[in-house]
């Protein structure tokens, strides 16, 4: 359900930009939602993978060929559909260069954006070519240090993980303190967004430990994950100011937490089935939905719709069209891919990748 609600939160932030312009058409200036920080989404989603990370790798810590296994397995996940998004997005600015009025990218931009590595744009921001995949470097870039890592026992692999990221965060304050600029790779992963990561790992280690909280704790930990980030603590006209991994990883670590730490009572068989159905399609959601917003947004004002109402319209009909082309490039493209990889990897290494007998994870 989380990931579900991280991936609409992210289709929100981006589909209220190209709202200002339909409402423009009326001469109307189109007031952003002010309910939640949008875009604060991705520090959820952050949280989820550092506790998913360790959840689902109870049987790698201390096996031989953990990491080979596990990155195998998460390149399988992220590769296929980012990859295709990009060419995609590439073929678009190809075909459509002054719609997107995005400046051509050099080869050593593509070329990093297929393989994660962070570069500066012709703009400055270190950003790759399909703008989304930001998120999947650093992504990545956690999963290459969990994978060195499962070496050990769960409690010391994540402890390592955890050191190495705030070590990486302090060194890159140090180098900004100087005021030299660091190189991109170090600016960008040096960023504190990446103790998110850690935050969910933790939560990890509590529910492995058997730590389970009631209802109403629950119930009190995800009010309170919302009303800090309706707050949005980040912003300079709040009265009480913090910085984003506070104002934004904090509620998403609590959002998490109230999900991950209960006793597993469902809801209903309805709602469940739907939930999991969004949540499994959030990736596609994720990176589906910049090519839903813009061919909307010109349909909509093509039909000469504008103002205020037909802004919001705008914002709900990107949500629906963007879901329902999520649900069928998981189900036609994604699930499809990850299966025949999967066969092709086990066929390849079937000893690693059936995975092999190992220690204990503690």
């Amino acid at each position: 359900m989380l990931r579900a609600f991280a991936a609409l939160a992210v289709v929100i932030y981006h589909a209220e930009y190209d709202a200002e312009a339909v409402a423009a058409r009326a001469g109307l200036t189109f007031e952003h939602s002010e309910l939640l920080p949008w875009m604060a989404g991705v520090d959820v989603f952050f949280v989820i993978s550092g506790f998913i990370m360790v959840h689902a790798s109870e049987e790698l810590f201390g096996m031989s060929g953990a990491a080979g296994l596990f990155l195998t397995r998460r390149l399988i996940r992220i590769v296929p559909l980012y990859w295709a998004a990009t060419l995609l997005f590439l073929a678009s600015l190809v075909l459509l260069p002054n719609a997107l009025n995005k400046a051509a990218p050099n080869l050593w931009q593509i070329v990093a954006s297929f393989l994660f590595v962070p570069v500066a744009r012709s703009d400055g921001l270190i950003r790759p070519v399909f703008s989304l995949g930001w998120t999947l470097n650093y992504e990545m870039f956690f999963y290459a240090l969990f994978a060195t890592a499962l070496v050990l026992r769960r409690a010391a692999a994540v402890a390592t993980v955890t050191a190495t990221l705030v070590l990486l965060v302090i060194m890159g304050e140090a180098v900004h303190r100087t005021g030299i600029a660091a190189p991109a790779v170090l600016a960008f992963w040096s960023d504190p967004i990446v103790l998110e990561f850690a935050l969910g790992m933790g939560l990890a280690l509590l529910r492995a430990e058997g730590i389970r909280l009631t209802l109403l704790a629950r119930t009190s930990l995800a009010a309170a994950g919302v009303l800090l980030l309706h707050l949005d603590l980040a912003q300079p006209d709040r009265v009480v100011v913090l910085p984003p991994l506070v104002a934004y990883g904090g509620p998403a670590a609590l959002l998490v937490a109230a999900a991950a730490l209960g006793h597993g009572a469902t809801a209903g068989q309805r709602l469940e089935r739907l939930m999991a159905a969004l949540g499994d399609a959030s990736y596609a959601l994720y990176l589906v939905h910049p090519f839903i917003i813009r061919p909307l947004r010109l349909a909509v004002i093509a039909a000469g719709f504008a103002g205020i109402g037909a802004a919001w319209g705008y914002v709900a009909l990107v949500l629906v069209a963007s879901v329902l082309a999520a649900l069928l490039v998981h189900r036609r493209f994604e699930r499809p891919m990850m299966r025949r990889l999967r066969r092709w990897a086990v066929r390849a290494a079937p000893a690693t990748i059936s995975g092999a007998t190992g220690p204990s994870p503690r």
